[in-house]
């Protein structure tokens, strides 16, 4: 991988994440449907995580 590849794994990862901070947002503030309110959660906790997980790989394949 080229590191200007890298570059964009890392700025989908930092998107993955400010996406998910604005959906538990959502969730807790505005959505009063409990049903909908697991499935907004279920699918940040996914983003947060994918996003956790491909920054770690990011950080530890960084070419020296």
């Amino acid at each position: 991988m080229h590191a200007l590849d890298i570059m964009w794994v890392s700025f989908y990862c930092i998107g993955f994440m400010i996406i998910s901070v604005g959906l538990i947002f959502l969730s807790r503030h505005k959505i009063a449907n409990g049903f909908l309110r697991t499935i907004v959660n279920l699918i940040a906790y996914i983003l947060f995580g994918l996003g956790t997980f491909l920054m770690v790989l990011v950080v530890a394949t960084w070419p020296a």
